[in-house]
């Protein structure tokens, strides 16, 4: 391995002849908030916010969504394999149950598990940015944001053509995809298809992946007022101990997300109303040895259709934010039984400017009914002043709560059971922090707590007992996070730099001996490095450095590169995952792999 990586810098770097064209930068400042209803310039927000832009994503190692979200500080995301085949997602300590995604404002929240979470994650070339918000978030979207959200932007403005994708690499793998845009005066289209296989890394860790999704805008006298989307993801997978314990080595699973949305915005003078519908199906089939089903398989579908109507007014007292949301759920599984449930949401915040706009403060709540489990109210605050154009100082707080999942409540295998009297997840977050900018430097940082009572985890007493569905006492998490970015110039070529990092502590109320699964092995200490270098207008490299260090003590270091070439309509990108071969594990001491190279080309058809 160490002699292809070899091999292979030298054949790149041999290639390559130098210019004094520096890159673009992309103003963060100019962008607005899309998954927030006050719709909030980047600059002015009072929380921690990070944004993946396309020049970020583009110029990333990454192959899929999870590989990308693990170079933000905060965000924790453990792999099951490569190519995101399964993954959970996790912000500043929290569970993957606590962790809401989204695309273009629809909520992916399943209520049977949180893993299913990232399971319709569209592929990197259809997202425009990423929009990540870290700290309490129920506020803004209900109970499964506990500990942050993120919401995948799309792309919205196609040129005419036809773009198609083809890679290949390490363990067999085959990608392939095609995208085609379509644009008139009063339309625009985008229908996209990609696949990707591989034969995996290790016994049994094959897959075979499947996207399809569509998007149009529909126009009227300019302005966009219709967008309908849809995705359709499919992956079938060996899953050798992702589940059950690493010597369940003959675990298979497949999975099947639909997403249909329909949204428009309407503006009659100060108020504006954003209606929005949607429908998320999942589907998991899980069997415990892939040659023989009988022996054990669980089949679940989850189907989950909103109604929502989110607004904003401006008035002399400021800009409110309001919402109603309707939501019903539906579950069929042979191990969970026939289950549904109804919620209501509804939302309300007010921004006030004070002191020449310098200060804003934004009160606001949420409050749900769940027909199974009662009323719930998430109340909120955020604080802001920009003493300087290019300085923001904030603190924001909040009450959130999570109800169980279906599988918390209701599961039962011969390695894990449920339990039906589990109560809600409830928390008191709160969080200080700052952004600076001078010029191509900017700063942030900031320092968070978040006190949990009730958490629901999987534990056990010894290694030989079942894992048991619990609420934990009580759990403290603090920590900090500190974030620089840098843009510059050396020898008139361009040069981005992008440092994190995040220290978190944990602390239980109530100390146990108990083993925990899931709550209780978060990053103690966690960096990112990331270095972009422009050659030329058209030769870019990428560096990636990551260090992580659990709460049970494992630790790892994991370097990543890429390269890429860009002409006109044509693109060549290649990359290698773990240049330095790390032995080391995300989740449930599963290996991921000790490196693999990546090469692909995309060509756009005018």
């Amino acid at each position: 391995m160490k002699k292809l990586v070899l091999g292979f810098l030298t054949i790149i770097f041999s290639a390559v002849s130098w210019s004094q064209e520096p890159p673009s930068q992309e103003e963060l400042g100019e962008v607005l908030l899309t998954g927030t209803r006050l719709m909030i310039p980047f600059e002015e927000d009072s929380r921690s916010i990070t944004i993946i832009s396309k020049e970020m994503i583009d110029a990333s190692p990454a192959q899929s969504l999870p590989d990308l979200l693990q170079q933000v500080a905060g965000v924790d995301v453990r792999r099951r394999g490569a190519m995101g085949t399964q993954a959970d997602l996790y912000i500043r300590g929290g569970s993957f149950d606590q962790t809401l995604l989204l695309i273009d404002g629809i909520k992916l929240d399943d209520a049977q598990t949180g893993h299913h979470t990232l399971n319709a994650a569209l592929p990197l070339e259809l997202i425009e940015r990423i929009e990540i918000i870290k700290g309490p978030a129920a506020r803004i979207y209900g109970q499964n944001a506990f500990t942050g959200a993120i919401n995948i932007v799309t792309k919205s403005r196609f040129d005419a053509g036809v773009e198609v994708a083809l890679s290949s690499g390490s363990f067999q793998q085959i990608n392939a995809g095609a995208t085609a845009y379509h644009s008139t005066e009063s339309a625009s289209h985008m229908v996209h298809f990609s696949r990707n296989t591989s034969r995996g890394y290790r016994y049994n860790t094959d897959y075979d992946q499947s996207n399809y999704a569509f998007k149009s805008v529909f126009n009227q006298q300019g302005r966009q007022i219709w967008h309908l989307l849809g995705s359709f993801s499919e992956r079938a997978f060996g899953a050798n101990g992702f589940y059950a314990s690493p010597a369940a080595t003959d675990q298979f699973e497949a999975t099947q997300t639909s997403v249909l949305g329909l949204s428009t915005a309407v503006s009659m003078g100060q108020l504006t109303l954003k209606p929005r519908v949607y429908w998320r199906r999942n589907q998991d089939e899980y069997i415990y040895l892939r040659n023989d089903p009988t022996v054990y398989r669980n089949l679940h579908a989850t189907n989950k259709i909103t109604a929502e109507v989110n607004g904003v007014f401006d008035s002399r007292l400021g800009t409110t934010g309001f919402g109603l949301d309707l939501t019903q759920t539906f579950l069929s599984s042979n191990n969970l039984g026939q289950r549904s449930r109804f919620a209501t949401t509804l939302f309300v915040e007010h921004r006030m400017r004070f002191f020449n706009e310098s200060v804003d403060v934004i009160p606001g709540i949420a409050a749900t009914n769940f027909s199974d489990f009662g009323t719930y109210a998430y109340p909120g605050l955020d604080l802001g002043w920009a003493p300087m154009e290019d300085w923001r100082i904030y603190a924001n707080t909040g009450f959130t709560y999570r109800i169980p999942t279906y599988t918390d409540l209701f599961y039962s295998d011969p390695t894990t059971i449920g339990d039906a009297d589990l109560s809600p997840e409830e928390a008191f977050s709160w969080e200080f922090g700052t952004r600076y900018q001078l010029g191509s430097l900017s700063f942030s940082g900031a320092w968070f707590q978040r006190d949990s009572k009730n958490l629901i985890d999987y534990v056990k007493p010894s290694p030989d007992d079942l894992w048991q569905a619990a609420n934990v006492r009580g759990l403290v998490t603090q920590g900090w996070e500190t974030e620089i970015d840098w843009s510059f110039d050396v020898l008139g070529r361009g040069q981005k730099l992008h440092l994190s990092y995040t220290h978190i502590t944990d602390d239980l109320e109530v100390p146990t001996e108990e083993l925990s699964r899931y709550v209780i092995n978060s990053f103690k200490d966690r960096a990112v490095g990331t270095w972009t270098s422009n050659w030329t207008n058209k030769w870019q490299h990428t560096v990636v450095w990551k260090y992580g260090e659990r709460a049970s003590g494992d630790a790892f270091r994991v370097v990543d590169f890429a390269i890429n070439y860009r002409r006109s309509s044509f693109e060549f990108k290649a990359s290698i995952e773990n240049l330095l071969g790390e032995e080391y594990s995300e989740t449930n001491l599963i290996p991921m792999p000790k490196g693999a190279v990546f090469v692909g080309l995309r060509y756009h058809i005018k």
